[in-house]
């Protein structure tokens, strides 16, 4: 099913990725209370308009053909998560993924399965070639998540990110359309 047209992908699992919606922004708002969750947005989301912002961001990107961010939900239509792939560069068939989960949805796959189907339909619907990601090197979890989606790892930033003060070294990952199915 193309998410251009519907804004579905089946991930399995009982799992679908959908587009945001305005009516989500009270998930948006508990998931981006955790504290581990405060860089994950380029501006606090502390309150239901911040929440709003964030929303009109994501259709604002999708719109422009710049990005393209998912809701990961349940059966119930519940707000695991996200995955998105952002920085579209269509000359070179690149883009960038992006992934976050909801304290309840960690340790059940939730990012695995939905960065999986992310990269099939950024392969097949936007048609490109190369996904890259990239996380610090001290969150374990989500190079298990990059590792088991199918993006191997490539290298090591240093230094690229701060956060309070203090730099952190990310390692990069890719997946290209060639790559086996993970």
């Amino acid at each position: 099913m193309r998410a251009g047209t519907s804004g579905r992908i089946e991930a399995g699992a009982g799992l679908v990725l959908r587009r945001w919606a305005p009516s989500d922004a009270a998930a948006v708002m508990d998931a981006f209370a955790e504290p581990v969750m405060r860089w994950q947005a380029a501006a606090p989301v502390d309150s239901a308009g911040a929440a709003g912002r964030w929303l009109a961001a994501r259709a604002e990107e999708w719109d422009a053909g710049a990005a393209f961010a998912f809701a990961v939900v349940d059966g119930a239509d519940r707000v695991l998560g996200n995955v998105a792939v952002g920085s579209v560069e269509r000359r070179h068939g690149t883009g960038w993924v992006s992934y976050w989960t909801t304290a309840s949805a960690r340790g059940r796959g939730v990012a695995t399965a939905g960065c999986r189907a992310l990269a099939g339909w950024a392969f097949g619907d936007l048609g490109l070639f190369r996904l890259e990601l990239g996380h610090r090197v001290d969150n374990p979890a989500s190079c298990r998540v990059a590792r088991a989606a199918g993006f191997a790892a490539e290298g090591l930033q240093r230094q690229k990110l701060v956060y309070d003060g203090v730099r952190h070294d990310v390692e990069t990952h890719a997946r290209l359309a060639c790559d086996p199915l993970p």
